[in-house]
């Protein structure tokens, strides 16, 4: 038997569908409450283990206000509502749910929806018991802990059918993660179609993305399959994903709901099996503030995210990919190159690099093309050594990093107010800070309840 459940839904239907879908996948209803004064005595006289909780219900109170209560009782949920709203999205992410799920959705969606809540609350808690059997993945190089982060998730979401968005500056390799998760699928014997949706021009995205039938306009002399059609069984990756028109927004969030989609011109539905990938470099949740990207497609894609992390915060694979490019190129031009010197390495980990893997990519290349040796002996990089971290030393002696002081400060006010951290004399009042933002700082400092 898995775990146990509370489903907190005002519309018995639904709350009866729910009920229905986790039996049968193994689940434990501890209960159906239709408000937040019936949820609280169900959580106190049954004690489950997960909440799925709807934001609007019975009475004054909203699910967001019972989620700052499970929050203190430290007690898992995730959201399954209809309203998607801009001030409803903002409210949630203050909450930072384990999952988000938009209405109506499929069975399916729902237990892959739980199975990923239920990973990232594993990894949290340091209870996951999906330990990757190995920690590489071909075609991507390095050993960093935070690397190391990204391809524990992608082994985990791979094998699902669920929606992956991934999120991180130009240059870190979101490509190469979303093959990675194609090859590591079940549709890895199908097509892999790649989409720039940002080189598309907006007459032609429809018609690129859906296809046309003959005569649809001026100058379609034949009918063309679209970008979906020809990933059918397969992955679409689309990439620059923020950079989607409006007006094909609500045609990719049909395609994704039902599954299905119709040419321009055409009369009928053409069925689909597609695996959607979708990446940017941009911040979707403030492109939905400004009225670019909408929140029900952003709450569609955003099931996995996958953040990559920029090279300057991974230097210690920088010699790695370096030697990786070095072997690379040097083959391709066919030059005895076969090494970096120390002096051009420390070059290399002084760099901040602000184009990331692609930048570093583009100076192995083009110095192995202009080596007149054996060994790189220094690389030309236009910006300065005065970029990176400040020394650790003064004449007055060591320094503390500003992650250790902002640790130490956060660790003494929760010793003041004996561990609380959200409410009345809680830490997150004593310093004046939203209580979800004490939250993630403390999740970034590795402040976890055992030290305090």
């Amino acid at each position: 038997m898995k775990e146990k459940i509370l489903i907190v839904e005002d519309e018995f239907i639904v709350a009866n569908d729910l009920k229905i879908m986790l039996t049968r996948a193994g689940y434990q209803v501890t209960g159906i409450a239709a408000s937040v004064v019936q949820a609280r005595k169900s959580i106190a006289d049954k004690k489950p283990d997960w909440v799925l909780l709807d934001i609007m219900l019975k009475g004054d109170l909203t699910g967001i206000d019972l989620a700052w209560e499970l929050i203190e009782q430290k007690l898992p949920f995730l959201y399954i509502s209809a309203n998607t709203n801009q001030s409803t999205l903002e409210a949630v992410k203050e909450t930072q749910p384990y999952g988000f799920m938009v209405k109506p959705f499929r069975e399916k969606d729902l237990l892959v929806m739980l199975d990923i809540a239920r990973y990232r609350y594993g990894i949290e808690k340091g209870i996951s018991g999906k330990e990757p059997a190995s920690k590489s993945i071909d075609g991507i190089v390095g050993q960093s802990p935070k690397l190391q982060s990204v391809l524990d998730k992608v082994k985990v979401v791979a094998p699902t059918e669920t929606s992956v968005l991934i999120l991180g500056e130009s240059g870190t390799g979101k490509e190469r993660i979303a093959h990675a998760l194609h090859e590591l699928s079940q549709h890895k014997d199908n097509a892999f179609i790649t989409v720039n949706c940002a080189a598309l021009p907006e007459s032609l995205v429809e018609s690129e993305l859906f296809g046309y039938e003959r005569g649809a306009f001026t100058g379609a002399n034949s009918a063309r399959a679209g970008k979906f059609e020809q990933a059918h069984n397969g992955t679409i990756f689309l990439d620059e994903i923020g950079e989607l028109p409006l007006e094909a927004q609500v045609k990719l969030l049909r395609v994704l709901q039902e599954k299905e989609v119709e040419r321009i011109g055409g009369n009928g539905i053409i069925k689909i099996n597609v695996r959607v990938v979708a990446a940017t470099n941009r911040s979707l949740e403030k492109e939905v503030a400004e009225g670019r990207f909408r929140l029900d497609l952003y709450y569609r894609l955003n099931v996995f995210p996958v953040a990559l992390p920029p090279l300057r915060e991974r230097k210690e694979d920088i010699e790695a990919l370096a030697c990786h490019f070095l072997t690379k190129y040097a083959a391709r031009a066919r030059k005895d190159v076969i090494g970096i010197a120390p002096q051009a390495l420390k070059q290399l980990q002084d760099y901040s690099w602000p184009g990331n893997i692609r930048e570093l990519e583009h100076l192995i290349e083009r110095n192995v093309l202009l080596a007149p040796g054996s060994h790189i002996e220094r690389f030309d990089i236009a910006e300065t050594v005065a970029t990176t971290a400040p020394t650790q030393e003064t004449a007055g002696g060591p320094l503390r990093s500003m992650e250790d002081m902002e640790r130490g400060h956060i660790m003494e006010a929760l010793k003041q107010c004996g561990g609380k951290v959200f409410g009345p004399g809680g830490a997150a009042e004593l310093l004046k800070m939203p209580p979800t933002t004490l939250y993630a700082k403390m999740k970034k400092l590795g402040i976890q309840q055992e030290y305090y």
